[in-house]
């Protein structure tokens, strides 16, 4: 997917030895690097748990970059919806196949065009915030129109910020981190996201036969504790959805179209499980949630041309799925 190197674009050709060296040192295993931006808006300016104060939750002051693709941009997209922010954060998709550009815009096509500034690609906004950045251009992105500056690319944080930070400009009071669950909270996203989340992508990115071996039988381990908790209580947590549920979703959605075929995540589809399948009717159902989903990009953006997981680009025939 490239990376900019102090503002320069390097493509993945100019970076197979670095990535190679990389896959060596963690004995074939994938390992998902960290964001770079972690400013917060607040609802009155002050800095958050991390980077500078200054950001402050007003109407149409901010914009998310993201990708339907995506699933830590799928969050976002997500939040956007249940906590009413679609007139007041405004959205712009890149194409939902990367190139030799990484996340680029597609001019052709109104749903991946950028009309807030005309980009073309997603670094273009990384070099835009910062002239010598250096790192990977991921998705989401949260961008201040007021500052012209990136406040964020974690997505862990910006849904904490939709959680919150603009309820006085909506009057949206639903709480997903809630205080009295936020240590259980933060425990079922560290063991999904290693697990489950990353998981799919520890098995699909491996390069060795010990280290996919390994990623997938936790994944499924996982799927099952998931399968028998849900047995219990419709959500995660108990009987109201919390920022667990919306975490584990983007995964749930994408797993029988693309991890079960493009990342050898099959000792068992998604709908063999019946109180998972149950659980993402019921999440898929929220007002807003239907809009942010699209299996057939997830179906052909997985299985895209790869020269390590695809090489033909063959795309195939996607079960039927009948969350939706």
């Amino acid at each position: 997917m490239g990376k900019l190197v102090e503002g320069g674009w390097l493509t993945d050709d100019a970076l197979r030895e670095l990535e190679a060296k990389e896959y060596e040192n963690a004995q074939g295993r994938f390992v998902r690097g960290t964001a770079k931006f972690r400013n917060w808006v607040t609802a009155t300016g002050e800095a958050g748990p991390s980077g500078d104060a200054g950001f402050k939750a007003e109407a149409g002051r901010y914009h998310l970059f993201a990708a339907l693709n995506c699933p830590w941009a799928h969050r976002t997209l997500i939040y956007r919806q249940v906590k009413k922010l679609q007139d007041v954060v405004g959205v712009s998709l890149v194409a939902p196949l990367r190139t030799d550009q990484g996340w680029v815009f597609d001019a052709s096509n109104p749903r991946f065009t950028d009309e807030l500034l005309g980009l073309e690609a997603m670094h273009q906004l990384y070099v835009k915030s910062n002239p010598d950045f250096t790192g990977r251009v991921t998705v989401p992105v949260l961008w201040d129109k007021k500052t012209q500056t990136i406040v964020s690319n974690e997505s862990s944080e910006i849904i904490r910020m939709f959680n919150s930070a603009f309820n006085d400009v909506t009057g949206d009071e639903q709480d997903f981190y809630p205080a009295a669950l936020a240590q259980d909270i933060d425990a079922l996203n560290d063991w999904i996201f290693n697990t489950v989340n990353n998981g799919v992508y520890k098995a699909g990115f491996a390069r060795t036969q010990d280290a996919y071996s390994e990623a997938v039988t936790v994944l499924f381990e996982s799927l099952e504790k998931i399968e028998a908790r849900l047995g219990e209580q419709a959500f995660l947590l108990g009987d109201a959805i919390t920022e667990a549920d919306w975490r584990l979703l983007p995964t749930l959605v994408r797993f029988d179209v693309g991890y079960f075929t493009a990342f050898k995540c099959n000792l068992k589809a998604l709908r063999d499980y019946p109180n998972i399948s149950a659980y993402l009717k019921t999440l898929v159902k929220q007002p807003g949630v239907r809009d942010t989903i699209d299996l057939d990009v997830y179906r052909r953006g997985y299985n895209s041309k790869s020269p390590l997981r695809n090489p033909h680009g063959i795309v195939p025939v996607a079960p039927t799925v009948d969350f939706l």
